[in-house]
């Protein structure tokens, strides 16, 4: 028989392994476990009744070590209301600040600074994982009903894995970018070639994003057991599978860009202290470690609880019952927080930065009338006469740590 493993609330799918292994009404096997997140919004399967009925699941009693030893009990019903709120924070956060900054980013897509082409691409990919964040919110409070349809269920799911590779790839550009242009000469002219390389790079890191989703979407479908589910299918060998697929995840999404990344940013936070023009160092270097800081706390607990539960489906004696309640238990609540990001990035890379706020500062005065702004512009006068500073005072905007300010 095709095993049929899926992703999900894997701690109701536990529950209802146990149950049936004691007798209670189970549904039809295999055991379906429904997803209720995107497919990384997800803990991994838990184990298929022909699966409990394998002897690697048993003790030399020929009973499932679950059915005695778990004794924590712990509460879904609350999760899911705090999931819900959680989630609606960061959709309403996320939201406005993300509309914002790809608005702005948008007019200023024309400049040769490397740094702002990945600042916009960033906000773009968090911009399109907030907008597909209802569907999961409804879904966690629905109980894991998923009530959109087949096309919705796959296209929400390949939107979500495409931008949770494509956001950590242009941040990594980013900073490689950031770093070279504060330690290499001023380039040449910006031309229709550099325009032409750029091209092919984003396209090529949102390939990439899209392949790599590719291999995980595949086998997400919508089935029906009970009430419709979003489902993931994969038939053969899925530990073999979800092996892989974490390893991925944790080396492309995150191994990986955390390298350079944190690599980079150390060598930016040396070349600002030794920079003897810049006014502001200590701010500047403590800005540095916090970018580091932001993206390694956003997506650390979730590969951490991922690669846990990965060493669970291939090893199941290896844990206890209850620490492996608790991962599963988790594994929504991490996911929750490495959401966090896209409201995180929009703050840290864009609203830090002084050209942003002066970019943001101008569009808006465009919808303002013409009376008004000619008032603020003569107050904005007045102010800059009398407070001008030194042009060395400048230089902290220059080299300081916000992305969009580096070679803009």
């Amino acid at each position: 028989m095709p095993l049929l493993m899926l992703s999900g609330f894997p701690f109701s799918g536990s529950k209802l392994s146990r149950e049936a292994l004691r007798g209670d009404p189970a549904p039809p096997s295999p055991l379906l476990l429904r997803t209720s997140t995107p497919p990384h919004l997800r803990a991994p399967p838990h184990k298929t009744m022909d699966n409990l009925h394998n002897s690697s699941f048993h003790f030399d009693n020929d009973t499932p070590w679950f059915i005695y030893e778990c004794t924590i009990e712990l509460d879904a019903d609350n999760r899911r209301v705090a999931l819900f709120l959680l989630y609606l924070l960061l959709f309403m956060v996320g939201l406005a600040e993300n509309t914002v900054v790809v608005w702005i980013n948008w007019r200023r897509r024309h400049s040769p600074s490397a740094v702002l082409f990945c600042v916009l691409n960033v906000s773009i990919s968090d911009l399109m994982v907030v907008l597909v964040m209802p569907f999961f919110m409804l879904e966690v409070m629905l109980d894991k009903v998923w009530l959109w349809g087949r096309f919705l269920c796959k296209v929400t799911h390949l939107v979500y894995v495409v931008n949770f590779y494509s956001s950590s790839f242009f941040l990594a550009h980013m900073t490689l970018e950031r770093y070279l242009a504060l330690t290499r000469p001023a380039s040449r002219t910006w031309g229709p070639a550099d325009k032409q390389r750029r091209a092919f790079l984003c396209a090529g890191l949102w390939t990439l994003s899209l392949v790599l989703a590719l291999v995980e979407n595949v086998h997400v479908d919508l089935l029906e057991w009970n009430e419709p589910g979003c489902y993931m299918l994969p038939e053969y060998s899925y530990a073999e599978w979800f092996a892989a697929i974490t390893f991925l995840c944790l080396i492309f999404q995150f191994l990986g860009p955390a390298a350079i990344i944190i690599t980079c940013n150390v060598l930016i936070a040396r070349a600002v202290r030794s920079a003897p023009d810049v006014q502001q160092g200590r701010r500047d270097i403590w800005l540095v470690h916090v970018y580091s800081l932001v993206f390694v706390v956003c997506w650390l607990p979730h590969h951490l609880v991922m690669f846990l539960l990965m060493v669970d489906d291939l090893d199941p004696r290896l844990f206890s019952c209850n620490m492996v309640e608790v991962l599963y238990f988790s594994f929504s609540v991490v996911q929750a927080i490495s959401l966090a990001h896209c409201v995180a990035n929009p703050i840290l890379y864009n609203f830090l930065s002084k050209s942003f706020r002066a970019s943001f500062i101008n569009a808006v005065l465009q919808y303002i009338p013409r009376e008004a702004g000619e008032a603020r512009d003569h107050g904005n006068a007045v102010e800059g006469g009398a407070g001008a500073a030194p042009g060395k005072e400048r230089k902290v905007s220059d080299a300081s740590t916000s992305h969009s300010d580096v070679a803009s």
